[in-house]
């Protein structure tokens, strides 16, 4: 919106053509992240009021973490202050004609409109499990399916008016037009392997992503700034890869695809990264308020389309290898208590306790020991990733 302000100022005189330095997208970047911070810091103060007004504080299960128990009733939902944030900071300097934030950001509010209601039933109707993961699974995958098909065009072509031109060919042709490899699986260290996935192909990979992201990011959320930071690293490091791979000289210098429009994708990840440092100032331990489903799923359904969108589905389950074991984890721990079960009669466990990071605590670890490793170990996976740009 201000982008366009600008330009008509700037047009106006040699005055105002100072403005015309916002076209940098950098510039809007770094903008986009102030923004966003200040927006977060100033409102986090009467968010958790209002919240603690509305008396929407966490349930503690009662089969959780002992230790956790004095947590009970802390505002819950600090996720609409995030949401709040990255949207009105994205909505003010990113360019309204990009078709990819627009995606991004429906995606990222779609699901937040998930965890919203999943917050709701547990803090108003006293229901520790929330939204039953059934009825969950089918509107995130309603979401992902819609995202992933509006994904396969937009990524296909260069234009707005293209991606509609391509999706009418693709409709005529019976559904069996080929797509550009800018569609393909990129593999990360080796220069031009990369495998064709066709249209179903695809879009059964972004709605993996998409979907398996934000559950990922969920599953993580059981820390007090466990979930956020890594977030924020991942968010950070992906706008990097979203700025080389809308840079035609950066992406043919780097061997990346080149996206055209992609690049845009910095101003969201630059705001994601502002809200989400906003929000730790009051997450950090002892929290003053919890992020809740409504921020975890939108942010890792944001995570999950950006990376889709520049190509880099590998190089997020790099950099987000904390959101990967967290939810291996306990898809190991129910799936071999089951077996155990129906087996030898009783159930066992592969860890202590599912979510890993519940795991280390059991073992002795103090909550901030825990959060304080998971963040070192993400920043050495992010560093990781970004080493894909030249190692090739």
């Amino acid at each position: 919106m201000l982008l366009s302000l600008f330009n008509w100022l700037a047009s106006l005189g040699p005055e105002w053509s100072f403005l015309r330095a916002f076209q940098y997208l950098t510039l809007r970047a770094v903008m986009a992240a102030i923004t966003a911070l200040l927006i977060g810091l100033v409102a986090g103060p009467a968010v958790i009021r209002r919240l603690t007004a509305l008396k929407i504080g966490q349930p503690i299960r009662a089969y959780g973490m002992q230790t956790h128990l004095a947590k009970s009733g802390t505002p819950t939902m600090g996720g609409v202050l995030i949401l709040l944030s990255i949207a009105i900071s994205t909505l003010l300097w990113f360019d309204w004609t990009n078709r990819f934030v627009w995606i991004v950001m429906l995606v990222t509010l779609g699901f937040g409109a998930i965890g919203w209601v999943d917050d709701w039933r547990k803090v108003v109707k006293k229901d520790p499990e929330g939204m039953r993961s059934r009825e969950k699974y089918l509107w995130q995958s309603l979401i992902g399916l819609m995202a992933a098909v509006a994904l396969l065009f937009s990524i296909s072509e260069v234009s707005n008016v293209r991606v509609l031109e391509l999706f009418g060919n693709w409709v005529l042709s019976g559904f069996t037009a080929d797509f550009p490899p800018h569609a393909d699986l990129l593999v990360p260290f080796f220069k031009e392997v990369s495998y064709p996935l066709g249209a179903l192909g695809f879009i059964i990979l972004t709605y993996l992503v998409i979907v398996g992201a934000s559950n990922a990011v969920n599953l993580t959320d059981g820390l007090d700034g466990l979930a956020i930071m890594p977030v924020v690293l991942v968010g950070s490091t992906l706008g990097v890869f979203a700025y080389v791979t809308g840079n035609a000289v950066y992406a043919r210098y780097l061997i990346f695809p080149f996206i055209p429009g992609s690049g845009e994708l910095l101003v969201f990840c630059a705001a994601l990264a502002g809200a989400g440092l906003a929000f730790l100032w009051y997450n950090t331990h002892p929290a003053q308020v919890f992020m809740g489903d409504v921020g975890a799923l939108a942010l890792g359904a944001a995570l999950g389309t950006v990376a889709v969108i520049v190509r880099q589905e590998i190089v997020l389950a790099i950099m987000g290898g904390i959101f990967v074991v967290e939810a291996l984890s306990v898809m190991l721990q129910v799936s071999w208590f089951k077996y155990t079960k129906r087996r030898y009669g009783e159930g066992r466990r592969l860890f202590k306790m599912a979510p890993l990071h519940h795991h280390f605590e059991k073992k002795g670890w103090n909550e901030t020991q825990v959060v304080v490793r998971f963040w070192i170990i993400t920043m050495l996976l992010c560093l990781l990733a970004l080493s894909t740009l030249k190692l090739r």
